[in-house]
């Protein structure tokens, strides 16, 4: 992928900002303040002038980061994060650092970050850059600490097994959005400008149309589920937590419009998938450890 037009990303970042940034678990619009938008501006179109004269064999953490942030921008445009009860965010955080420091990829360019959106759906999302969302609906709808674990776990498998930048890859954005960058660069009395502009509608927004309306696919969805799987009994929480809340996501779907049913395969099918992965593990239970912070989040 050519660095141009991953960190050309970042671009979306100086109208909407999308960063929010316990140890282990024992036996639709966005309204925050950034950094000046001067400086933001600066360092932005600075990393972008120097990445038009580089390119990458393969994508960077960096690169990751940039393109992630600027997909959490575009989600928050869409979503308005649920920012009523700051100790759920809190503690919806720490059972993510707990998943990572148990991970094959505990470090992130800018580590990772769980986000609450405001809405009675049930779904959730993953950037490449370590933005994780869920929905206030999904995480009100799980009856556990572990059950919480396991839909952050499934998510940080997106993460780490890099589905997002394969999906960008498979798409072929980078020379689609290209092509048309230049096209445009020729035809505007200000072609940089005009070809930043390019590069971020043609990559951004595909990527967004594909990541919150069609989903990954199956195969993906079920590594992920596997990964979510060693991910929990890694650190401590029962695998089967993942069975549990996929149960939750079948008893209401034919009752929900649109959520998860159009951005996952159905929970039966990776109850399926997962079923005998999850059986597989023989873990202490230590949930009593863990079910008075869960009443009091």
């Amino acid at each position: 992928m050519k660095k141009p037009v991953v960190l050309f990303c970042v671009f979306v970042c100086l109208f909407a900002q999308a960063e929010y940034g316990w140890g282990q678990s024992q036996g639709r619009n966005n309204s925050g303040n950034g950094p000046s938008a001067l400086n933001f501006a600066d360092s932005a179109f600075s990393d972008m002038e120097k990445a038009f004269n580089t390119v990458e064999s393969e994508t960077t953490p960096q690169d990751a980061y940039y393109l992630g942030r600027a997909v959490a921008a575009n989600i928050l445009a869409a979503y308005k994060p649920y920012v009523r009860n700051q100790g759920l965010t809190r503690y919806l955080n720490r059972i993510c650092q707990t998943l990572v420091i148990n991970s094959s990829q505990p470090v992130l360019f800018n580590g990772y970050s769980v986000i609450i959106l405001d809405s009675p759906e049930f779904n959730a999302f993953a950037t490449p850059g370590g933005h994780i969302f869920i929905t206030k609906g999904l995480a009100e709808a799980a009856a556990s600490e572990d059950m919480l674990a396991s839909v952050i776990a499934h998510e940080l498998a997106h993460i780490m097994l890099k589905h997002g930048i394969k999906l960008i890859e498979d798409m072929d954005i980078a020379n689609e959005a290209e092509t048309a960058a230049n096209r445009a660069s020729d035809l505007a009395s200000n072609p940089a400008a005009a070809r930043r502009l390019m590069l971020y509608r043609n990559s951004v927004a595909q990527i967004l149309d594909t990541m919150m309306k069609n989903g990954y696919s199956k195969p993906q969805e079920f590594e992920a589920d596997i990964t979510a799987a060693q991910l929990l009994a890694a650190s401590g929480y029962d695998p089967k937590a993942l069975l549990e809340i996929l149960k939750i996501l079948q008893q209401v779907q034919n009752s929900q419009q649109g959520g998860f049913n159009t951005t996952h395969p159905s929970p039966a099918e990776r109850i399926a998938n997962v079923q005998e992965t999850v059986n597989r593990y023989r873990i202490t239970d230590t949930s009593a450890y863990r079910t008075k912070r869960f009443i009091n989040k």
